[in-house]
């Protein structure tokens, strides 16, 4: 298969989880890929997991030093960028009045001033015709008890989403969202939660979706791959994959 034959693309946060997925269907596609993580663990699956087809780097994106460095390693090995998803993204569920300073600071790192930054570093290696996906979530606009630093940092990240589909519209590169809701991931959305919080975070998630389950990583990655890819008439849009949830669908009774 060479749906994507001659295509490059960068995928933030992309040895794991909904990236890691993006990733895997573009190499299935002969696509030329480079993916960025953190964890040297979760770095070496993705090597083994994706094959030659892709690069694998290290790379923090709460880091500026680190976004300086991508850019030349990008511009380096992949020459220009057709496709960027900006994935890359860390979520510490807390109510208001025990939400540290640290996890604020943490959270708008890496998910608003991280996204922001390594966009702006990457847009001039974007080709024409290019694409820009973003991945936000269903929080940005749900206003869910627990979660005001991890919604704030996503609905910081579509407003720049937007004004990012505007700005560079003139020279035909499309920028979208996809807005996840419950996915099954390794971390399950959020970090630090032990076991027993995991499993019930899980059970919440299948309760309050209509569709009653869990979205997979796959689903995801499809959806980003129609916005950046088959979408050629669409810009500045946000494509919920949440199963219902954020559109208000009724959750069918017992």
């Amino acid at each position: 298969m060479s749906t994507y034959a001659g295509k490059k693309a960068v995928i933030t946060g992309g040895s794991m989880g909904m990236g890691l997925a993006i990733a895997k269907r573009l190499v299935e596609g002969s696509a030329e890929v480079l993916v960025t993580g953190r964890n040297e663990r979760n770095l070496a699956q993705a090597r083994t997991e994706l094959g030659p087809g892709a690069h694998v780097v290290r790379s923090d994106t709460a880091d500026a030093a680190d976004i300086a460095a991508l850019a030349a390693t990008v511009g380096k090995t992949l020459g220009h960028v057709d496709h960027l998803f900006v994935n890359a993204g860390i979520a510490e569920l807390a109510p208001v009045e025990s939400t540290t300073e640290e996890s604020y600071d943490r959270q708008f790192a890496v998910n608003t001033r991280g996204a922001f930054f390594t966009v702006q570093r990457l847009i001039p290696l974007l080709r024409e015709g290019g694409s820009i996906v973003f991945t936000t979530s269903v929080a940005d606009s749900t206003g869910s008890a627990g979660m005001a630093a991890y919604s704030g940092s996503k609905s910081a990240l579509w407003s720049f989403a937007q004004v990012l589909a505007t700005e560079l519209v003139g020279r035909g590169i499309r920028v979208n969202a996809v807005s996840p809701g419950f996915i099954d991931t390794p971390t399950a959305g959020s970090t630090g939660l032990s076991a027993e919080e995991r499993a019930a975070f899980h059970a919440l998630g299948d309760a309050v979706t209509p569709m009653r389950r869990h979205g997979t990583s796959d689903e995801v990655a499809r959806a980003a791959l129609f916005l950046a890819v088959d979408a050629t008439f669409t810009t500045g849009v946000k494509l919920p994959v949440d199963g219902g949830l954020g559109q208000h669908v009724a959750v069918p009774q017992a």
